[in-house]
């Protein structure tokens, strides 16, 4: 696993197996974890984008590596009393920790607990050929990376029932029609970098803000909690020096300049 935070505030997250199609195994699960972890702590970060070296986005878990261990898959059903997702539900989970906004860039394969990950980032840009499947029942399995927290507000139930109980492998083009990605470019990793380096252009207060308003509220059903989180998450950003400098900015045409969030 690479992590590269830029200057700009940009933090690009590498996992790096391109010779397994970057297959999830132990180290890529502890990697993962290690790298939202750091990110979510890290108040210069902006954006992040995520991808994977070589021919893939990732295929998937590594079940040979686990049986050769000694605690086979079920070490990634191990679950800390602090927290509510367990080792293989943090890899997803975990990103909607991340203060700021996530980007995938899926190229190759996206297969099984490979496209949840991409599931748990805020957005999804697909190559138009790449492969996606929520493949778990084809090893008589169901998807359990936390799948439940993200899938439910990107499809209705009957699509999201059809792809889990064939296993059916989409194209990053179909995807983007179901709505399981955001939209495709041919080069993935250039548009989610572009995409990222546009964010930081805005303040990050709120961004963030933003990010927290819709994790926390969409399609939830308490009217009256998610009506409070808005005015609240306003209050704390109007009058803040962000909230001043986008302002100053938008009025100037100048390029703003924003302090870290605190």
């Amino acid at each position: 696993m690479r992590v590269q935070v830029g200057e700009n505030g940009v933090a690009t997250v590498t996992m790096v197996r391109a010779e397994k199609h970057n297959a999830l195994d132990q180290a890529m699960f502890e990697g993962l974890v290690a790298a939202a972890e750091q990110l979510a702590g890290e108040a210069s970060v902006r954006a992040v984008v995520l991808h994977g070296e070589g021919k893939s986005f990732c295929s998937g878990l590594d079940v040979a590596s686990f049986m050769a261990g000694s605690g086979g898959t079920s070490i990634l059903l191990d679950r800390d009393e602090d927290r509510i997702a367990n080792i293989a539900q943090r890899v997803t989970y975990d990103w909607s920790l991340v203060p700021a906004p996530v980007i995938a860039a899926i190229h190759g394969n996206c297969f099984g607990g490979g496209l949840q990950i991409a599931l748990g980032a805020d957005i999804r840009i697909a190559a138009p050929d790449a492969k996606l499947s929520i493949m778990e029942i084809k090893w008589g399995l169901v998807p359990d990376m936390g799948i439940t927290q993200t899938l439910p507000r990107l499809l209705p139930i009957d699509v999201a029932k059809e792809l889990t109980f064939t296993g059916r492998i989409v194209s990053g083009t179909e995807a983007a029609a179901i709505g399981l990605v955001t939209r495709t470019a041919d080069d993935p990793l250039a548009a989610a970098v572009a995409l990222a380096d546009e964010i930081t252009q805005k303040s990050p207060d709120g961004v963030r803000a933003a990010k927290r308003l819709y994790d926390e509220t969409w399609a939830g059903n308490d009217p009256a909690a998610a009506l409070l989180l808005e005015s609240d998450l306003q209050t704390g950003l109007i009058g803040k020096p962000n909230q001043i400098a986008a302002v100053m900015a938008g009025m100037s045409g100048e390029k703003p300049v924003f302090a870290d969030p605190e």
